[in-house]
């Protein structure tokens, strides 16, 4: 009899998965038919025999996304965890600051992933007005990303700090699967904590003198939540996009591209000189001026650095 199960953790050869028919998790070795051309990740849904007191991944269920990143020189995918139905993106408002390109570059991710993001502005109870966080809510509503203000460390604030409460949180994540990203030291460990309610205690790290946070993870894994589940992905400083190929990097910030496709020219650079630019010419909302400006102010910015790495590169097979 075949079991159905989710992989909560995946190394190399053995797998632990969670058997939500019989509320346990076991330890899983997959058949190498399963393993070949297959990358088995935190989130995957598969199929157990059970052999004595053993089982075996004998099947891999077909994914409905995946979280990936490509290898410049290939093209092949580097899968790190399948099957989200939502990502986190949580920054800090305090320590470490908050910076506008790293969300920018984990929103350009979510739509080349094509799963629904959520920001959450974390440590609102040490937020300083150092960035006007309302117009950072307003780029990324204006693209579809809700956003959260919260404190991972008085998650009972009865008056909240601003829009979304921890129960408004807390609600939108009921019955997900979803993955947490974010720069080490945000507090993704404490936001996990107490979104779970206690159900579950991450091991955290403080902030050192720097500002900034110490890794305390160094694979993806699931997290059992109770309501929900998240995938606890290793902290990083920086976000590459160098694996995206300069021309389809206009394809994942849905906000420029209707008005990138009224240029024109094909080939428009969309600097203020180019001739024929629709968002120099009078192509964009006036109610929206302002953020399709910072939008495409940070679009270029990360096609500089997408543009550095040799075309040749990047291309496919």
């Amino acid at each position: 009899m075949k079991i159905p199960a989710c992989i909560y953790e995946a190394h190399k050869k053995e797998f632990l998965c969670k058997i939500d028919s019989e509320n346990k998790t076991v330890s899983a070795f997959a058949k190498r038919t399963v393993l070949k051309g297959n990358q088995l990740v935190a989130g995957d849904k598969v199929l157990l025999e059970k052999n004595g007191n053993d089982y075996q991944i004998v099947d891999l269920i077909d994914r409905t996304n995946e979280i990936f990143r490509l290898n410049v020189r290939d093209r092949k995918k580097r899968v790190t965890a399948a099957n989200c139905d939502l990502v986190i993106i949580a920054t800090s408002v305090s320590k470490p600051p908050y910076k506008q390109g790293v969300i920018d570059r984990f929103a350009t991710r979510t739509f080349q992933w094509d799963v629904p993001a959520i920001v959450i502005f974390n440590k609102m109870d040490e937020f300083q007005n150092d960035f006007d966080i309302d117009f950072e809510m307003r780029r990324f509503e204006n693209i579809g990303i809700e956003c959260f203000e919260v404190s991972a460390k008085y998650p009972e604030n009865p008056s909240g700090f601003g829009r979304g409460s921890f129960k408004d949180l807390q609600k939108k994540l009921l019955k997900t699967q979803a993955i947490i990203l974010g720069q080490s030291g945000v507090g993704k460990s404490k936001l996990i904590t107490s979104l779970s309610g206690g159900e579950v205690i991450l091991v955290s790290n403080e902030i050192g003198r720097s500002g900034k946070g110490s890794h305390t993870t160094t694979w993806s894994e699931m997290i059992d939540c109770r309501t929900f589940r998240i995938i606890d992905s290793p902290g990083i400083r920086s976000f590459s996009l160098d694996d995206i190929v300069p021309e389809e990097l206009i394809n994942f910030f849905p906000d420029l591209l209707p008005i990138s496709l009224t240029c024109r020219f094909n080939n428009c650079q969309h600097e203020s000189s180019t001739k024929g630019c629709a968002f120099y010419g009078g192509g964009t909302d006036p109610q929206t001026a302002d953020i399709i400006e910072s939008r495409l102010s940070s679009y270029k910015k990360i096609m500089e650095e997408i543009s550095e790495t040799l075309s040749w590169q990047k291309k496919r097979n």
